[in-house]
């Protein structure tokens, strides 16, 4: 199938226009003359992945190999390591990050954790959940399979609770809900949460967004080819 194909029915599916300024996802290794015999499906790319893809295959991220013009090449290093490897397998990459955050992940993961959409706010997806903030970290352990959960307790009873998949930190002050699940939270954005009454679930980022090849898998099943889900590694252990 051509690169080019696939791409147009990606683009249809989450259009890559609708990606924040930040943000570069769409083609970023291959030509969309390329023809493609199979599909990954994966989070990352990392070495482990790359070592099963077959040459000429088609590698769908959600996180962009390629975030910022690269100044130089150096083989040895990361991105440029993996990119290399790409070249001479003749494997091609596009990322749907931002756009399939807002048109398909951030729903996914909530009925996921079995809630309803009540409201969207660009990245911020609002729920009503109507428990405790203790029953609420409970749920998310054992749905996302977290062992040690981060929280921040600044209200006890749960209402309105608001979900950002991946790092969501930044949005904190933003946040109209009493409780905030999102990942990669930071010291002083949990100070700023607790002072202003806005409880805090770390569902991590990995975490989270690890649910990218199985959402898409399902729009991918009326294609000539096979998709294969897949997913990079946690670079996180814990103890």
């Amino acid at each position: 199938m051509r690169l080019g194909d696939i791409y147009d029915f990606l683009d249809a599916l989450s259009p890559f226009a609708s990606q924040a300024a930040w943000d570069n996802s769409g083609l970023l290794i291959g030509s969309k003359d390329d023809v493609i015999a199979q599909i990954y499906l994966s989070l990352d790319v990392d070495s482990s992945l790359l070592e099963e893809v077959l040459p000429n295959s088609l590698i769908i991220t959600h996180h962009p190999l390629i975030f910022s013009g690269l100044k130089q090449l150096n083989f040895a290093k990361y991105p440029s390591n993996l990119i290399q490897k790409m070249v001479q397998k003749k494997i091609s990459l596009i990322a749907m990050h931002t756009n399939f955050d807002l048109s398909h992940l951030n729903a996914y993961v909530a009925s996921k954790l079995g809630f309803e959409i009540k409201e969207s706010k660009e990245f911020v997806a609002y729920c009503d959940v109507n428990q405790s903030l203790d029953d609420l970290a409970l749920h998310v352990k054992q749905v996302f399979g977290i062992e040690n959960l981060r929280i921040v307790r600044a209200k006890e009873w749960i209402g309105r609770c608001a979900l950002t998949t991946g790092s969501g930190g930044d949005l904190i002050s933003k946040i109209e809900a009493d409780c905030f699940l999102s990942g990669d939270l930071k010291y002083h954005q949990a100070l700023e949460a607790k002072e202003n009454n806005l409880s805090l679930i770390d569902i991590g980022h990995f975490e989270s967004e690890r649910y990218f090849p199985e959402c898409l898998a399902n729009y991918l099943k009326n294609l000539p080819l096979k998709a294969i889900m897949s997913n990079s590694k946690n670079p996180f252990e814990y103890k």
